[in-house]
């Protein structure tokens, strides 16, 4: 078999491909050859669990990103001293000791949840300094062999790796998870589906988070003018909500730097009031930091303690924003801004008002404005205002973040991604999805109208994703990191029974506006399955319909079809072999370009392929056809919508592959001697003035646009999924060619209908 057949078997191709990588890499080793095979192996990067560029900036360039984290992941977590004992205390004080009681609560739920757990565990969980659902989902898939799509090939080991560790305990309880994964179609897809919903809820928060920040926000202004009515303060905050989403156009760069300053003075006013009314009221509640107060709570209360969490897990709505939006900046940064100015910030502003409500329990509605010295409300009332226009952005640019790494990785229908920042990698603004958030935070704040209702469905969407976020980092400990048993165990104790305690309370207000997120969330999930299971079933067809080795040859050899100059890339969603459609186009045009590429985008489970590494090239028998393909891989934050750079990398790494290619075949002495060509460089020099040649004369860009329909045997369901959801979904959004900027005078559409 000739190095560069491509096999009609999977396995053998497979084996064979690495034999090849091998036989490459040793062969430059020994002759000093290009750096281009010095390939970038990311093993050290996952094991080490440090982000993409924690270490690699500076402390100067570290201090900026911290400063910029301020404006963007804590203006959720930092606005929450406007509503949370308000939420809390519903019904009102019935006990002095409650206060202290509730505070403690508050204390230990900041300290557990967003400082132990996210900043100094589910941080380090990134993957390769992208945070979120689906970047937990991405480490378990390059791990064990959860994907769902086969479009595996034995060199993205290159590019993605993990060192062999000695045989122990953990390994063998590692790989016996790993196995059960991996052997299990129906844990497979549990996994997908959690994450979906993971991703569903984040997106979720991301629409509620600035409908209860501003309306909170606004709603001090009654404090000042009593006469203005509910309606007033609703449109307020709609007319602001507006005004937010058209800003986020100019990227989380230019807004972070906006917005960083006034979150600063946030902090310090919240913080300074903090420790005034500390002082000034009751400083003996600082004995809270005693759980004795918690028991005692909930032994006066019980059935009514356990409801009031719902109001105290909203002291932590914004901590998932943190791991969300981490890709954004850096671990070590978000650990520096969370660990010296937000957490201290916010644990003197609870106790503060924990120590006004001791002498003013009848206030406990409009805590956080009633408890602002009167010389310093309107200064106040304006940063409010401010800073809770800013903890809208948390959630927004992390659900930015996390829809494109689902969209990267097959989960989410196509839509433009914008990156917004060339100096920060992970910053990215998509325009669809914009549009969108704000109509549901407008009908929300119109339809809702006040803060109650809205806290009510915003803990379900908080504390479904921090559950689930807990679930995926435990097989992650265990099957990745291979942590102690013991600690695993604490983990699931300590953690997951405090966010299984406050779940259970938010779902009691379900009937209470806890609906809205569920709701908002099956939905979601349900578009987004949609289109992942048609995209696997898609693939699947072509994978098991594709042109094999022998057919192509008996189609080359069979057909009368003409050659004509120029260069064309054949694009299609196929890893391995040549796809079906390519034979529906040369029935239907008999002629081939001089040169003809198959280019198959393919996602990886990891955040960024090395440009070096995008392009992985085969030749396709016979050579004189001058026929390859190509695998263009990406990870799910880079940049695809790359325009005439894409051509250009492409068509240099090809001749790239050439040079390589032809010293492997130095000892094809007679295709040489047949030409009088010297065996050193040969069929190089040909080949690579082939190429050239058909650039010269032109690149056409050939699309292939698979229409789907059910199959005749497949059902009323089948129909639903296919006809009508998957392609109602498919006619409203971005096509290929407008996602990959595809230049118009150069583009060629083929269609072909796949029966699924």
């Amino acid at each position: 078999m000739s190095n560069n057949i491509v096999s009609d078997d999977p396995i053998m191709e497979s084996d064979h491909r690495e034999e090849v990588s091998d036989q490459r890499k040793n062969l430059f080793a020994e002759i000093g050859g290009p750096e281009s095979v010095s390939l970038d192996v990311e093993s050290a990067k996952v094991l080490g669990r440090h982000g993409r560029v924690s270490q690699a900036l500076g402390w100067s360039a570290t201090l900026h990103l911290a400063f910029q984290s301020f404006g963007v992941i804590y203006g959720d977590i930092g606005t929450s001293p406007l509503y949370v004992y308000a939420s809390t205390f519903a019904d009102g004080i019935k006990h002095g000791d409650d206060i202290l009681g509730i505070l403690s609560l508050i204390f230990y739920t900041i300290t557990l949840i967003p400082l132990t757990k996210y900043v100094f565990i589910v941080l380090k969980a990134n993957d390769n300094g992208e945070g979120g659902t689906f970047a937990l989902y991405s480490l378990i898939c390059r791990y064990a062999r959860v994907g769902l799509i086969p479009s595996q090939q034995a060199e993205d080991a290159d590019v993605s790796n993990y060192q062999l560790d000695l045989p122990s305990n953990r390994l063998k309880r590692a790989s016996t998870l790993k196995s059960m994964l991996e052997n299990s179609y129906s844990a497979k897809i549990f996994l997908l589906i959690t994450t979906l919903l993971g991703t569903s809820m984040v997106i979720g928060d991301g629409v509620l988070t600035p409908c209860i920040s501003v309306l909170s926000a606004v709603g001090g202004i009654k404090e000042a003018k009593s006469s203005l009515s509910e309606g007033t303060i609703v449109w307020t905050s709609i007319a602001i909500l507006v005004c937010l989403f058209m800003v986020q156009r100019f990227g989380t760069d230019k807004v972070g730097y906006t917005f960083a300053p006034i979150i600063c003075i946030w902090f310090a006013f919240i913080g300074g009031i903090g420790v005034y009314n500390f002082f000034k009221f009751d400083p003996t509640v600082v004995k809270a930091v005693n759980p004795k107060y918690i028991i005692d709570y909930f032994k006066r209360n019980k059935m009514d303690a356990w409801v009031s969490l719902g109001g105290v897990v909203l002291s932590i709505t914004g901590a998932e924003a943190m791991f969300a939006d981490v890709g954004h900046f850096t671990v070590r940064s978000v650990q520096i801004s969370m660990c010296t100015v937000t957490y201290p910030a916010l644990i003197l502003a609870y106790f503060g008002q924990a120590s006004f409500l001791t002498k003013h329990e009848d206030l406990v509605s409009d805590t956080f404005y009633k408890s602002i010295p009167s010389g310093i409300y309107w200064p106040m009332f304006v940063i409010a205002v401010a800073a809770s226009i800013i903890a809208s952005q948390a959630m927004i640019s992390g659900t930015f973040s996390i829809i494109q790494q689902s969209l990267a990785l097959g989960c989410f229908p196509r839509v433009k991604v914008v990156h917004t920042s060339a100096k920060y990698q992970g910053q990215v603004y998509i325009p669809e999805v914009n549009f969108l958030l704000m109509l549901a935070c407008v009908a929300v704040t119109a339809g809702f109208r006040t803060t109650q209702k809205i806290g009510n469905a915003y803990g379900i969407a908080v504390v479904f994703v921090m559950t689930l976020t807990s679930s995926l980092l435990v097989l992650i400990m265990i099957m990745i990191w291979k942590t102690n048993i013991l600690f695993v165990i604490a983990y699931v104790v300590v953690v997951g029974s405090v966010e299984l305690l406050y779940l259970s309370s938010v779902l009691y207000k379900f009937d209470q506006g806890g609906y809205l997120p569920l709701a908002f969330s099956a939905f979601i999930v349900a578009v987004m399955y949609i289109w992942n299971n048609v995209y696997r079933r898609k693939y699947n067809y072509e994978l098991e319909h594709k042109v094999s080795n022998q057919k192509f040859k008996e189609i080359t050899t069979s057909m009368d079809f003409s050659r004509i100059p120029g260069l064309a890339m054949f694009y299609s969603e196929l890893v391995h072999g040549i796809p079906p459609i390519f034979k529906h186009y040369l029935e239907n045009v008999p002629a081939l370009h001089s040169v003809l590429v198959f280019v198959s985008i393919k996602s990886l489970p990891i955040s960024k392929v090395p440009s070096k590494e995008r392009f992985l090239f085969r030749r396709v028998e016979p050579r004189e056809l001058y026929i390859f393909c190509c695998a263009a891989r990406y990870g799910y934050t880079d940049m695809h919508n790359e325009g005439d750079g894409f051509e250009k990398s492409l068509l240099e790494r090809l001749k790239e592959f050439i040079r390589e290619d032809a010293l492997l075949n130095i000892g094809d002495h007679d295709r040489n001697k047949a030409n009088n060509i010297p065996p050193e460089n040969g069929g190089e020099i040909q080949d690579v003035q082939m190429v050239e040649k058909a650039c010269e004369a032109g690149v056409v860009h050939l699309v292939g646009e698979n229409e789907v329909i059910a199959g005749k045997g497949g059902g009323i369901g089948n129909k639903i999924l296919i006809n009508y959801a998957y392609n109602f979904i498919k006619r409203n959004l971005r096509q290929t060619d407008e996602v990959f900027e595809i230049p118009r005078k150069r583009l060629l559409k083929v269609g072909m209908t796949y029966e699924l």
